[in-house]
């Protein structure tokens, strides 16, 4: 008799991790009736796997009922490549803010997007929209651009298959974008104007881990009178710093 293999996605283990999905930095907190209906879920099912992720204390029920995120899944993420490339990039990030006052950002790729795993706000600069866990275009923002330039080409083909208009700026024709992404990887730095934000421009650069694999990218953004040519040479020696220190973190993961 042949054995039905099962798909990933129809997996018990998987689908109740999928109700996980259902948080988010906006979402931090939900009702069984919310998590069903942002996953799609029947109430009981959802009923029965939330049951299921809080013994496992990958999430936890408060005492008026709601759903958060757990103590085992905090745990596991500080375990997690970016969490650990935060830690060793943090002094640096700090040394940047203070030499030019602009705010910060640092993001790894997840999937079609940019993920924020770090932001530090200068004095010179406007508050920033974007939190930690928050996910930015790949197309329009200045750390997507780099991320996107160096990501496999299948990863390519589907961004730019999906080019929309975040503002008025935005570019969303394949063929300009593929050439931009061509001078991305050749200057190792990306420029956002307008494209994300109206009224803010984004300069970014690539951190490179071992064998020059690109493991983030790390961005400054500034209003529109600052001239981001101005803050091309801090920004590069921070990534300099960077890709020294995760190449250091990368080693010692080896060698245990």
């Amino acid at each position: 008799m042949a054995v039905r293999r099962t798909a990933p996605g129809d997996s018990v283990t998987f689908r109740a991790l999928g109700l996980l999905n259902a948080f988010d930095e906006t979402h931090r907190v939900l009702s069984l009736s919310q998590v069903a209906r942002r996953t799609g879920t029947p109430l009981a099912t959802t009923h029965r796997r939330l049951r299921d992720l809080v013994d496992g204390r990958l999430l936890q029920q408060r005492t008026d009922g709601l759903y958060e995120i757990g103590a085992r899944t905090w745990h596991l993420g500080q375990l997690a490549r970016p969490t650990s490339m935060r830690e060793a990039a943090l002094p640096h990030l700090q040394d940047l803010v203070l030499r030019t006052g602009q705010t910060v950002h640092v993001g790894v790729r997840d999937g079609l997007t940019a993920l924020v795993i770090d932001r530090l706000a200068g004095s010179r600069t406007f508050t920033t929209r974007h939190l930690p866990g928050s996910r930015l275009p790949l197309h329009s923002t200045g750390i997507g651009k780099v991320l996107l330039a160096f990501a496999p080409d299948d990863v390519q083909r589907q961004a730019l298959a999906r080019l929309t208009s975040v503002t008025e700026f935005t570019v969303t024709d394949p063929a300009r974008l593929r050439r931009d992404l061509d001078q991305v990887r050749r200057r190792r730095l990306a420029e956002s104007l307008q494209q994300n934000r109206l009224g803010v421009g984004s300069l970014a650069v690539p951190v490179f881990g071992q064998g020059e694999t690109v493991m983030a990218a790390i961005g400054l953004l500034a209003s529109g009178d600052v001239r981001l040519a101005s803050l091309e040479d801090p920004l590069r020696a921070c990534s300099h710093a960077v890709s020294r220190a995760v190449e250091a973190l990368e080693q010692r993961w080896y060698e245990q």
